[in-house]
């Protein structure tokens, strides 16, 4: 019996030595780790280069298992090159033009909502009416950034690039046509000289389309007058029905004229 019962105290005092040895190894390696932590925080802090490097190196690994996982490149920043904008974030007034627009002539509302943004705020620092911007716009291009005339005229506002090209040097060059917020900006210059030229906006208009000297300029003035007073209804707040698109003129009647614009400041 008292073989037994030495035997258990020493197994009692062999488990209590276990568990403290156990406890002082655990509690030195969250030390260990604790302190190799606290190092790499103060070395991070220290070397901002380092931390750089290493987030840099965090986003480009999992950018490269995203790659993986779709099957495509990934651009996180993509968003920021975007010509949209939520419709919801603008001013009543711009919103309901924006909308009025989007439904007419069939583009999303969210590249609409940063272009009428854009107008309007070109239109201020211009001294034009935006939604006049507005209607030239939609009646040169019906809203396309890309399109193109058979006399050279460009992108949303029908610029000639090649008559204004000192216009798209602060802008990077003449490609810059085909980015819709520089068409937008340039347009509203050319159009500003050219109102400012002729005295009044239906004379604006005919230089603008290059038809200063010709009897008549195949209705165009009429149409963008015709929008524009829509779109100053729209923008008023009444009910305004919406009528198909009208065409863009037919700008290869008006090629002698459309050249004269090298002229212009």
């Amino acid at each position: 019996m008292t073989a037994l019962a030495t035997m258990g105290q020493s197994f009692q005092r062999f488990s209590s030595a276990l568990t403290r040895a156990f406890f002082q190894a655990t509690h030195n390696s969250f030390a260990l780790l604790g302190l190799a932590v606290a190092f790499a925080v103060i070395t991070l802090v220290a070397r901002p280069d380092l931390r750089q490097s290493g987030e840099s190196q965090l986003s480009n690994w999992l950018q490269m298992r995203q790659t993986e996982i779709l099957g495509m490149k990934v651009e996180p920043d993509a968003v920021e090159r975007a010509t949209a904008a939520n419709p919801k974030d603008l001013p009543k007034q711009q919103a309901a033009v924006a909308f009025w627009l989007s439904k007419k002539y069939h583009i999303a509302p969210e590249p609409l909502s940063a272009l009428v943004m854009e107008a309007y705020e070109a239109g201020a620092r211009a001294k034009l009416d935006p939604t006049l911007v507005l209607a030239v716009m939609a009646i040169e291009s019906g809203f396309n950034p890309f399109a193109q005339s058979p006399v050279g005229a460009q992108g949303l506002m029908q610029v000639m690039t090649a008559a204004h090209s000192e216009k798209f040097e602060s802008f990077g060059g003449k490609l810059a046509t085909f980015d819709p917020l520089t068409n937008l900006r340039v347009g509203v210059k050319v159009l500003q000289d050219c109102i400012a030229r002729a005295g009044s906006v239906e004379g604006g208009l005919r230089f603008y389309v290059g038809a200063s000297n010709n009897e008549g300029d195949d209705g165009y003035s009429s149409k963008v007058l015709a929008e524009y007073g829509r779109l100053q209804q729209v923008a008023a707040g009444r009910s305004v029905p919406q009528s198909a698109p009208a065409a863009a003129p037919a700008k290869t009647t008006l090629l002698v004229e459309r050249v004269a614009l090298l002229s212009l400041p």
